[in-house]
């Protein structure tokens, strides 16, 4: 016997499959709703590849720290005065040298001429003005002699007037022979002042003539002085005391230079100094006489800073530093050394290590150390910096451990699990 479904059974099988497949979609839509909204697991870091530090409050010295070499206070470059063609090196670099010491020689025989033309000059010169000498003198010694004739004859001629003055009394000469003799008297006294002018005359053009050739031999002496002082610079000479620091590579044998030509370093290796670059965003706060030390590598040196550049190379600022204790074996000229310049001192305030990521006066996340083993981003707003710790203005306390490490693998994570 086969049994018929009724109608009525068949409609609620139906229905109650309808509502498990609805149910079932409810829940499938549920747990997928769920799962979108849970956080992704908090990942593993391992804690001893992390650099941590803990929240500290008291005083924080400000530091900015750069890169540089030690340099000659005193540094003197030897250029040509002349044209010359390098003939010999005798020194090279790092050899102690004095004022005299020869470093290089040049030669120039078109100079070597002009020294020898110079000295013919001085002897023509000198010769001619010797001559002028002789002449002049012999030429005054005459003038003297006919102004002295002339003043005999106006004297003797004031004596024959005299005489006939005194005769003409007892009327012993005529009129007419006493009136000679006042106008021969009277000629001769105007030859005489004439000839007194002449004399002054003669002696004052006899001076301006020999000082315009005395002239010609200052000047033929000067260049023969200039001459042969160009002729000495040819052995290029230290000039100072210390030590043969560079000779330009292209400065070689056979080279010919023109003046000017920069052919030597020379400097005192004894006071040094170091030069210092400085970032740009960094160097804002350095001021002069601001203490600093110079690490060389094998002992620290105190010192302060004497000069900022105020020009802009490469994206950082130089900045000389004179030191002031005792340099320690080994400091060289252009050695490289660390330099740290102390901009000021923040008596009381709240401080940590500085991060690998934020600058000064701006806002960053930084993951604190909880308790449980775990580390959260907190948001933290950072003040002023050093060179190895950093201001704290907000969200952090004393006593936080924080962790210092470049985080940015994990920039989608707000929590992360150390191990």
């Amino acid at each position: 016997m086969v049994d018929i479904a009724r109608p009525s059974n068949l409609r609620r099988k139906r229905i109650r499959q309808g509502i498990y497949a609805f149910v079932a979609i409810v829940v499938v839509v549920g747990v997928s709703v769920g799962l979108s909204r849970l956080k992704p697991a908090a990942p593993t870091v391992e804690a001893a590849t992390l650099w941590p530090d803990t929240v500290k409050r008291g005083p924080m010295i400000r530091k900015v720290q750069g890169l540089g070499t030690l340099v000659p206070e005193d540094t003197r470059w030897i250029s040509t005065t002349t044209t010359g063609r390098v003939e010999k090196i005798l020194l090279r670099p790092g050899t102690p040298v004095n004022p005299d010491s020869v470093i290089l020689e040049l030669s120039n025989p078109q100079l070597e001429q002009e020294v020898q033309d110079a000295e013919l000059r001085l002897q023509s010169t000198e010769a001619q003005l010797k001559n002028l000498k002789v002449q002049m003198s012999n030429d005054l010694l005459q003038q003297r002699a006919s102004t002295a004739s002339v003043q005999a004859d106006y004297s003797r001629a004031q004596m024959d007037l005299e005489m006939k003055q005194t005769l003409a009394k007892d009327q012993l000469v005529s009129a007419q022979q006493l009136k000679e003799s006042q106008i021969n008297a009277e000629q001769l006294k105007l030859r005489a002042q004439i000839a007194q002018e002449q004399l002054a005359s003669r002696a004052e053009s006899s001076s301006a003539q020999l000082a315009v050739q005395q002239s010609n031999v200052d000047q033929a002496r000067a260049l023969l002085q200039l001459k042969q002082r160009q002729r000495d610079e040819l052995k290029v000479r230290a000039g100072v005391s210390g030590m043969l620091q560079a000779i330009p590579v292209e400065i070689e044998i056979g080279k010919q230079v023109g003046p000017g030509v920069d052919l030597a370093r020379v400097a005192d290796p004894s006071h040094l100094k170091a030069q210092i670059k400085i970032s740009e965003t960094q160097a804002k706060d350095i001021q002069i006489g601001q203490r600093a030390e110079i690490d060389t590598r094998s002992g620290i040196v105190p010192g302060k800073v004497t000069r900022i550049d105020p020009s802009v190379q490469n994206g950082t600022r130089t900045v000389d530093v004179s030191l002031e204790g005792e340099l320690p074996r080994g400091a060289v000229p252009d050695l490289s050394v660390d330099g740290t310049i102390e901009l000021e001192r923040l008596p009381d305030v709240l401080y940590m290590g500085r991060p690998a990521f934020g600058q000064e006066q701006s806002t960053v996340g930084i993951f604190k150390v909880d308790a449980d083993g775990t580390a959260s981003r907190v948001t933290v707003k950072l003040g002023k910096n050093s060179v190895n710790s950093v201001e704290i203005l907000s969200g952090l306390n004393v006593g936080d451990k924080v962790i210092l490490s470049d985080m940015s693998a994990w920039d989608a994570f707000e929590r992360i699990k150390l191990k």
